[in-house]
């Protein structure tokens, strides 16, 4: 599939800010670096742990993070970019078997989280992003 210049254009959420964890470098700024050129302003952090860090001190409006990682998997770091920024709309990439056991976990506390497979086509990636927010629960879980 080719993409025009002006598809991606289309799909734009120019000055939105959004955080983008992987524990795989190339990954995560691939993921970046794709935003960027969209008019996003992409925040990289490697780790869980580092972008809770990232979450604690800056605004951002979207999170766009893998999910099986190391220490901190991706889903609790989703959980805990909530409780700091309950407006963030999260948006899981995955390409491990895993993840469905991982989600259910997070279903069974009131966390439901928007899932891509790995790799998401950046049109793919940028339509969810508009429309993360309708699908899931900004609430904490009671």
């Amino acid at each position: 599939m080719t993409i025009t210049k002006a598809q991606l254009a289309d799909q734009a959420s120019t000055n939105s800010h959004v955080l983008v964890i992987d524990d795989d470098p190339a990954v995560a700024d691939t993921v970046a670096m794709v935003l960027n050129m969209d008019g996003f302003k992409a925040t990289v952090a490697y780790s869980g742990e580092t972008g809770v860090e990232l979450a604690r001190n800056s605004e951002f409006e979207y999170l766009v993070t893998g999910v099986v990682m190391p220490q901190m998997n991706g889903i609790e770091a989703a959980i805990e970019i909530r409780k700091l920024l309950p407006e963030c709309k999260v948006v899981l990439v995955s390409g491990h078997n895993d993840s469905c056991a991982l989600l259910q976990e997070a279903l069974s506390r009131g966390y439901k989280f928007e899932i891509l497979a790995k790799p998401v086509h950046p049109l793919v990636l940028f339509q969810t992003l508009r429309s993360a927010g309708t699908a899931e629960s900004s609430q904490e879980p009671n």
